[in-house]
């Protein structure tokens, strides 16, 4: 049995498989109601190729979407018949959240009656699944009847992980503890923008899940919402020093706490307050084989913990989190993707996706400023070509990063921009010296030290200096707002997530509406072109357009 067949301009090849042809007048239409399910993985220049995952479906249930629309928004784009089988497995992909519920409940045993946690199924056949499931039994308590067994709360997380396996996704409803109590009042001068509004109340039923919101769109000051709202103390885990000042500013600007309610702890400050910023690096130190500061997280009476940069948890804070799963989670990202595949974790650790919206949207909006992204092929010389050639697979990038002819195209396209503020960003530090030297400009490094550093970006932000080259540490968290050129010269591999940061740089609406430029310059017939093409799943996910020039027609 198939469905008929449309005229629109999604085609299926394979059952997770959807092509979409860009020529096609609904392709627009289509790429926007596909972003809520479906994960882009090929984007060449006429056909974008999507994949169906579980992991997207049911972020897209817990979102709130059906499957009769998942089935509906496929009916509608899909030029040819979609075999009923194929409908029928997306519906039962879709409908497997939920059929596991945690929640809180009466226990009764030989001692009487007590609060705790149960598991319940819709069909006691599921429930002795998952007990004759090896790794599975030990994650669950005594069984209370057919439908429903007791859980430890110690083992909540890790059955939440194992359920993912199993392609069983729990639907956490426990009841959440309230912290102790923390009046954060919000600035008078603050007003919420309706998208930031509609991200807490997405949010703040459920109580943990992760706002996705592009780099630019005012992350911090939603989930400073999400914890006025909640009012709590709150434990705040950040990528490093520059993150740490940057949410420290704006606790200060944007709500009424107190300076000696916030403290900042890290490799050099050590402060527990009722709201207490933490770096990453921190948290997974060790002293002889043992996280050092695990009972910051664990101990303290804290009723949200916020992750900023969801997507780079370190696995030592996976570990922490599936302990603590009765506090209050919220997950902060510009993108859900982990190069390291562990989405799964943060679905059932941090919670679903409960906000999402594109980019390209806020932009129309006026939120983000308009951007155009190019990328410039550069010819390697002869001697640079033998030297990739031969070069291992572990060294092939950095011999491609290093290309010279990189370093006068990125003065041209500065060129161009006179008197924007610019950005020039790479991985590999031995390219980006070079450029930095020709440019007059200075470098940030890992090693670079954190006045040095903040200093610079105070004086890009101010307009005293045009030109700053940086290294991946600047990838997250830096907040400046009027700069409008990023050239990036290396990337990590074909890192989306490391696109989406790095474009996000230069989004924030500029004060007299110029456009946002993002350039990529890249090694011709090197690792770096096929990098690049994965890198640009991401700008097409979000409806970007790019163009690809070579160096002599630039």
């Amino acid at each position: 049995m198939n469905e008929a067949p449309g005229s629109g301009p999604l085609l299926m090849p394979a059952a997770d498989t959807l092509l979409l042809q860009l020529n096609h007048p609904e392709a627009e239409a289509c790429r926007a109601e596909l972003a809520a399910f479906a994960e882009l993985e090929l984007s060449p220049e006429h056909i974008h190729t999507y994949r169906l995952t579980d992991l997207g479906l049911w972020n897209a249930r817990s979102a709130g979407l059906s499957a009769a629309y998942v089935v509906d928004v496929l009916i509608r784009y899909c030029a040819g018949p979609i075999p009923h089988v194929v409908l029928r497995s997306i519906t039962d992909a879709m409908d497997r959240f939920g059929r596991v519920v945690i929640e809180g409940g009466r226990l009764r045993s030989q001692a009487g009656a007590s609060e705790g946690l149960l598991l319940r199924v819709d069909d006691p056949r599921l429930l002795d699944e998952l007990l004759a499931v090896e790794g599975v039994a030990n994650l669950i308590g005594a069984r209370l009847d057919p439908s429903s067994a007791s859980i430890e709360a110690a083992k909540r997380g890790r059955l939440k992980q194992r359920l993912v396996e199993l392609r069983w996704p729990a639907d956490d409803r426990a009841a959440l503890s309230p912290g102790t109590a923390l009046d954060i009042g919000l600035a008078a001068d603050l007003e919420l923008r309706p998208y930031q509004r509609q991200a807490v109340d997405s949010w703040l039923p459920s109580g943990n899940g992760v706002i996705v919101l592009p780099c630019g769109a005012g992350k911090t000051v939603t989930a400073i919402a999400a914890a006025a709202a909640v009012g709590a103390q709150t434990l705040i885990l950040v990528t490093g020093d520059a993150s740490l000042q940057q949410w420290q500013r704006e606790l200060m600007r944007f709500t009424t706490l107190s300076a000696d309610q916030i403290g900042c702890f890290s490799a050099r400050s050590k402060q527990v307050r009722p709201v207490t910023i933490a770096t990453y690096h921190v948290m997974t130190t060790k002293r002889d084989g043992r996280l050092r500061h695990v009972r910051l997280m664990e101990q303290g009476d804290w009723g949200l913990i916020i992750y900023d940069e969801v997507h780079l948890l370190p696995s030592a804070v996976f570990q922490l989190t599936a302990g603590i799963q009765a506090r209050r989670r919220l997950g902060l990202t510009a993108t859900l993707i982990r190069e390291d595949g562990r989405q799964g974790d943060v679905f059932s650790l941090i919670g679903p996706k409960r906000f999402d919206v594109p980019w390209r949207d806020l932009e129309l909006q006026g939120w983000l400023a308009p951007a155009t992204c190019t990328e410039v092929r550069v010819i390697p010389s002869t001697e640079e070509r033998l030297a990739h050639a031969r070069a291992s697979a572990r060294d092939k990038p950095r011999v491609a990063a290093t290309v010279g002819a990189k370093v006068n195209m990125v003065a041209e396209i500065l060129n161009r921009h006179p008197g924007e503020p610019a950005l020039v960003i790479g991985t590999y530090l031995d390219g980006l010296a070079p450029v930095a030297e020709a440019l007059r400009a200075p470098l940030v490094t890992g090693s670079t030290p954190s006045f040095r550093r903040l200093a610079w970006f105070d004086e890009l932000r101010s307009g005293r200096l045009e030109v700053l080259v940086v290294s991946k540490v600047a990838n997250f968290s830096l907040d400046l707002p009027e700069v409008s050129v990023a050239v990036q010269v290396s990337g990590t591999f074909g890192s989306r997530q490391e696109e989406a940061q790095r474009l996000g740089r230069i989004l924030r609406p500029k004060g007299d509406g110029r456009q946002a430029h993002f350039y990529t310059v890249v090694a011709r017939d090197t690792v770096e072109q096929e990098y690049a093409q994965r890198r640009q799943r991401f700008l097409a996910e979000q409806g970007y357009a790019y163009q690809i020039v070579d160096a002599d027609q630039f």
